[in-house]
């Protein structure tokens, strides 16, 4: 009988290395899926996310081989200038679940021309499409290498980093936010660090900024009622449920994100950024009750009803109202709902304490 792994090892993925195709590709990602859930029960919270999102990360590096291959049978050639390939989104924080769909994008040299553009253009369809034959759908909201928006040259990407950081509406904003997630998956590491170089410049040099996001920050829905009772789905397929990823996983992301922005973390995972706010805070009741809440966050996060189709897993985010009948379900969400509320009340705080400023 092979041993179970020990709350630090590192499972095998040794079907990923040697894909020479999508078909190859999904393939392995289903055996790796399966032997990640055959272990689940045997370790740590922590380290099963961890290994998930390796799983995720082995499976985005062989995709680009596998698309840099199918673009020389094609007659396209090697690629024509440097990029890099990476990730935002929950798969950029390291917290992508077996479920998530595509947040990804692309930095390219800008040594590229116009022919190398094209040849861009193409392989960023070529990549997304062979992630969706792996198990990734596309992105509902287009975050997508192979989307003009998110597939930029450098001097594209600083100009519109530039753009979002400096216009304080809600839609940039929420850009802005979303690139703070990045991370770099392969290619050229020097382009991603040229990124992030100007991402934080950005941050230091709009003086609006941070008020603008904690204005996106503090716009949640309600999840707990007056009398403190969690807040469930009235209509719709989802009735009697509980929203998990947008009631409570979401609004915890969002707001250590902002504390973090705030005092220059440049971490993407929100369990680190959080480590290193308490850190810099020397501690703090609410900021340790924020940590405490987030794990909780991910267990729920992972134990929302699933599907299965085609090898591979879906979910809705939603707990059913079968699920919430547990008392430790409803203990451990109502209480992490409460920290939702305090840490954005203390956000609201800072924001009109910066808007009074800002007068």
């Amino acid at each position: 009988m092979e041993p179970l792994p020990s709350l630090h090892s590192e499972l095998s993925f040794k079907e990923i290395p040697g894909c020479r195709s999508a078909e190859e590709l999904k393939e392995a990602r289903i055996a790796c899926q399966e032997r990640l859930l055959e272990q689940k029960p045997f370790m740590d919270l922590y380290t099963w996310i961890e290994q998930v999102n390796r799983m995720h990360d082995e499976i985005g590096r062989r995709a680009v081989h596998i698309g840099e291959e199918h673009m020389k049978g094609a007659g396209f050639g090697q690629p024509p200038a440097r990029y890099a390939f990476v990730s935002f989104g929950s798969s950029g924080r390291q917290e992508a679940t077996l479920w998530s769909d595509q947040d990804n994008g692309m930095i390219i040299g800008d040594e590229v021309d116009e022919e190398g553009n094209r040849y861009f253009q193409t392989f960023g369809e070529v990549l997304s499409n062979i992630l969706v034959t792996a198990g990734y759908p596309k992105c509902s909201g287009k975050v997508m290498c192979s989307e003009p928006m998110w597939r930029k040259t450098l001097s594209e990407w600083k100009q519109q980093l530039d753009q979002w950081s400096s216009q304080h509406a809600w839609e940039p904003t929420r850009y802005f936010i979303i690139a703070s997630d990045l991370r770099h998956i392969a290619g050229s590491q020097e382009l991603s660090e040229a990124w992030c170089s100007h991402f934080q410049d950005c941050i230091d040099q709009n003086i609006e900024l941070i008020p603008a996001l904690l204005r996106n920050t503090v716009r949640h829905k309600a999840t707990l009622n007056v009398m403190g009772r969690i807040v469930t789905e009235r209509f719709g397929e989802h009735a009697g449920g509980f929203d998990v990823k947008y009631g409570v996983y979401i609004p915890l992301v969002n707001s250590v994100r902002t504390l973090a922005l705030q005092r220059g973390i440049v971490e993407t995972s929100t369990r680190r950024r959080i480590e290193k706010i308490i850190l810099l805070e020397g501690g703090g009741l609410l900021l340790e009750n924020v940590q405490d809440a987030f794990r909780v966050a991910l267990k729920l996060r992972t134990e929302t009803q699933t599907e299965w189709e085609e090898g591979f897993i879906s979910s809705s985010g939603y707990m059913s109202r079968e699920q919430l009948k547990d008392k430790q379900i409803q203990y451990d969400l109502r209480n992490t709902l409460g920290v939702v509320r305090r840490i954005h009340r203390s956000l609201q705080r800072e924001l009109r304490a910066a808007e009074r400023k800002g007068r």
